[in-house]
């Protein structure tokens, strides 16, 4: 539904839609001893720590279009982050009218976090299989506006901002405005898939599957990535260190983990 301004629908009052994005991202890694585990673990704390973190929303707070009230941010013991963003969408006429449409975003080479009646939050969960040698990580990323502005610009940056072996990505769109003259308005924007906002180029990468339910403006996609490359896997060596068996026994584990958690599903013998 692009209009121009003249087009545009007018309210009554203001667009209060709320329109949340959710992401979660999953990290896998084969740590096949105690040590290997514990530094990968503090590894993902010092890479993905609340300060990173906060320069991460403060990107996507950027662009989105939304200003920035107030943050808080918490590193966890003994392991983990959160971050905190209530942000406010600002009189429409200060904002860039691109940050109002649903296309994929850009990627900022510099940054502008609590939103009125908005926020972006993200939550990290480092963990490990007690007894398996794998360690997985995982962050929730959730960016809901209430407004014009779009969370979906947001997608392509979320996506290039973290080492993503499976995403899990749910978008909905709640609640209602009215035109002027009283007639509800549940969406103010054509979709009927979240792959429609991620750039081809990273696409092609994946594995998608889609959960739709139009009727309640309800989307979800699920993406694996296609190609595996044990080394990718293996944390402070290589396959080289491996015998081929070695190498099969832990490839075989990786890829049981990988689609236990895109098909949400324990599928192990």
């Amino acid at each position: 539904m692009k209009l121009t301004p003249e087009q545009r629908i007018q309210l009554h009052g203001f667009n209060n839609l709320t329109k949340s994005l959710s992401f979660n991202m999953y990290d896998i890694c084969y740590t096949r001893t105690r040590e290997e585990r514990e530094a990968y673990i503090a590894y993902i704390d010092e890479q993905y720590n609340s300060d990173r973190l906060t320069k991460i929303l403060n990107h996507v707070s950027d662009i989105i279009g939304a200003h920035v009230l107030n943050i808080a941010k918490q590193d966890y013991v003994p392991q983990g982050a959160s971050v905190t963003l209530l942000v406010s969408e600002g009189p429409v006429v200060e904002n860039p009218t691109e940050s109002f449409e649903e296309s994929p975003g850009p990627l900022p080479e510099a940054v502008v976090m609590h939103l009125d009646k908005s926020h972006i939050t993200v939550h990290t969960y480092p963990e490990y299989h007690p007894n398996e040698g794998i360690s997985t990580f995982r962050a929730d990323i959730d960016v809901s506006t209430c407004g014009e502005i779009s969370p979906l610009k947001a997608l392509n940056y979320l996506i290039h901002s973290f080492d993503t072996d499976i995403m899990t990505i749910d978008y909905r769109v709640r609640g209602f405005t009215r035109d002027i003259v009283g007639h509800k308005l549940f969406i103010d924007h054509d979709i009927n898939s979240i792959q429609n906002y991620i750039p081809k180029e990273e696409s092609l990468l994946y594995d998608m599957i889609d959960v739709n339910i139009y009727q309640e403006n309800i989307f979800h996609t699920k993406c694996k990535l296609k190609q595996f490359d044990l080394n990718n896997y293996l944390f402070g060596y290589t396959k080289d260190a491996l015998t081929a068996r070695e190498q099969e026994e832990i490839t075989r584990s990786l890829k049981t983990e990988m689609d236990e958690i895109f098909y949400g599903k324990n599928i192990r013998s």
